[in-house]
């Protein structure tokens, strides 16, 4: 029994510093790395929009101006164009054109007369013509002493043929010669009368047709007169219209329309 008591202290000790060892504080845990720091990159910011100056609208152009034509009906829809000329003759000292308006109104072309004996023309300058028809509608709302005259071959310098048709029924086609002088001296062709004329307050349509020396002269439809002229032998020129009043008054003639066509 001596012999073991030495064992079993040795044992004891072992046991004891064990326990001493394994009771202590427990060993520490391993910290973790330390993260990264995340780096921030910063979005380009857009920049500030600019305030864009509006863009002007661009000036309106004005409309192209209608092209003359040679062959067309004038219907008086709008103020005449400046390929119409004015001319006028006096046949006394106390006549004044300036008392005569021509305008276009509500589709018609008026003729208002304020003056007696003034013949009032309008020619047509846009373009020279050698055979040519002209036909014009007109209504006689004045007294019925007046003459409606169409005109072809008109030269400034030399002349023009022309065709009265006076409201009372009588016509005559003349010569209207421009003398050295300036003036006008009318010299007559042809004349007549014609039942084919409306008068008083009337509506009347006239046509006339210059093709080669022959000169015809057409009221409502009949054809009144057909002359073959060799005196004067103009080839070519304009054409016009013209209203003339005489010792009479008021004098107020409405188109309704003018028409320019091959014959």
């Amino acid at each position: 029994m001596k012999t073991l008591r030495p064992l079993l202290f040795f044992v004891l000790m072992l046991l004891i510093v064990g326990l001493a060892c394994s009771g202590g504080a427990a060993a520490p845990t391993q910290a973790p790395p330390p993260t990264q720091p995340v780096q921030v990159i910063p979005t380009e910011v857009p920049p500030e929009p600019t305030e864009v100056p509006p863009t002007e609208a661009p000036a309106p152009t004005e409309p192209a101006a209608p092209q003359a034509q040679q062959f067309f009906t004038e219907e008086f829809d709008d103020p005449l164009s400046n390929d119409w000329s004015i001319f006028t003759v006096t046949a006394s000292t106390e006549a004044d054109p300036d008392k005569v308006t021509v305008e276009a109104q509500d589709g018609k072309l008026v003729w208002d007369f304020e003056s007696e004996w003034v013949y009032y023309y309008l020619f047509y300058e846009a373009f020279t013509y050698e055979d040519v028809k002209i036909d014009v509608r007109a209504d006689n709302r004045g007294r019925n002493n007046n003459n409606i005259s169409l005109i072809c071959r008109y030269d400034p310098d030399v002349g023009w043929y022309e065709f009265n048709i006076a409201n009372n029924g009588l016509y005559d086609i003349y010569y209207a010669e421009v003398t050295s002088s300036g003036e006008i001296a009318y010299n007559r062709i042809t004349n007549g009368g014609s039942n084919a004329i409306k008068q008083g307050k009337e509506t009347n349509e006239y046509s006339i047709s210059c093709k080669g020396d022959e000169l015809s002269l057409t009221i409502n439809g009949d054809e009144v007169n057909t002359v073959t002229e060799k005196n004067y032998g103009l080839r070519d020129g304009q054409v016009g219209v013209s209203v003339s009043s005489f010792n009479v008054l008021p004098i107020l003639i409405e188109m309704d329309w003018i028409e320019i066509s091959e014959p």
